[in-house]
């Protein structure tokens, strides 16, 4: 007599067979085009210092891997895409030590000490710009003009300093947009940031790229839409609003959606599937929390950035969101009733 096996196990029942690698294989793809432009933009040093970042992500994941008795996972291309996403987040002429430090502390801290991938509580690239940002206040706010006549026939100094000393900075620019309007008030026009024709990290200044790759990753549906969509607009209906108020001491909200690393964050570290809501209503709520943080730390904190901070900040209620707006399970009423 033959034996039937029923297998009972709780949702989802109908997959799509996507494995973890191939998902973050595509993700990889979506954000060579905004890499590219930066490497286009800034020359070698870009491109050194996101070949450092994401080398030292994936020696130090296949380190602790064996370290640890485990099989490496570095196959899995989440360590690839943990350290080119810090590399796209730092300025193009950041000391490769520092940056390698920086890659370290992604994966050790940001990913390895909360059990892996699938277990991080904190997008592991911002886990690694935040303590950048912490140790190295100065060479994390130095930055290089982009196009440069020489950028691909030579290689900042800064580059090459040797650890915890003093790097030699040269062919820098005055400032990135957001840091000329928050302590100059000059404002920087939305084409030219939405091209990528201004100072700022490696990968984030050119929106258009960044946006393309979004769009590429919704369609594949391996990014949740709702998380990016709901960032951009909160922060652009309260740029409005402050921008109504006062046209001179706030940015325009078109200003406000096309600077700094706003797009990046909200496309590709924000919708991070670990660290961020699952439901449906959720990810709108986390969406607009991490938005109104951004505009807030913009308009009145000391630094001209908030992207990073907000987004840390909505990984770390992103679990009470998923509490707060549970779905009803389905034949229940939304308040239980005791006879």
């Amino acid at each position: 007599m033959r034996k039937i096996t029923l297998n009972i196990s709780t949702s989802p029942h109908v997959i799509i067979g996507l494995s973890t690698d191939t998902i973050m294989k595509h993700v990889v793809f979506a954000l060579l085009p905004a890499a590219a432009f930066g490497v286009y933009a800034f020359g070698w040093n870009a491109l050194l210092v996101m070949m450092t970042t994401t080398v030292g992500a994936i020696l130090t994941e296949h380190f602790l891997c064996k370290w640890s008795d485990k099989p490496s996972t570095v196959s899995d291309y989440s360590a690839l895409i943990a350290g080119l996403l810090l590399g796209m987040t730092l300025p193009p002429i950041f000391p490769l030590w520092m940056a390698f430090l920086g890659s370290v502390i992604t994966i050790a801290l940001g990913k390895f000490i909360f059990g892996g991938l699938g277990n991080n509580v904190f997008n592991p690239a911002l886990v690694g710009r935040a303590f950048l940002q912490a140790a190295f206040p100065v060479a994390i706010t130095t930055w290089l003009q982009p196009f440069l006549p020489e950028r691909f026939y030579s290689v900042s100094s800064s580059i090459y300093a040797w650890p915890f000393m003093r790097p030699t900075v040269d062919a820098v620019s005055g400032a990135t947009p957001l840091s000329a309007f928050k302590f100059d008030k000059v404002s920087t026009q939305a084409y030219d940031m939405a091209m990528g024709i201004c100072s700022g990290s490696v990968g984030e200044t050119s929106t258009v790229f960044i946006i393309l790759g979004g769009i590429y990753l919704a369609w594949r549906k391996m990014m949740n839409w709702r998380i990016p969509i709901s960032i951009i607009l909160t922060v652009f209906v309260f740029s409005a609003v402050f921008y109504m108020i006062d046209d001179k001491a706030y940015p325009s909200p078109f200003f406000t959606i096309f600077s700094g690393g706003l797009m990046l964050g909200a496309i590709f570290m924000a919708t991070d599937m670990v660290s961020s809501p699952i439901t449906s209503s959720g990810v709108w709520l986390y969406g607009a929390i991490i938005g109104l943080l951004t505009v807030v730390i913009r308009l009145w904190g000391g630094l001209p950035e908030g992207v990073m901070y907000a987004i840390l900040l909505g990984n770390a209620i992103s679990p009470h969101i998923d509490n707060l707006v549970r779905p009803r399970v389905y034949g229940t009423t939304k308040k239980l009733k005791v006879l």
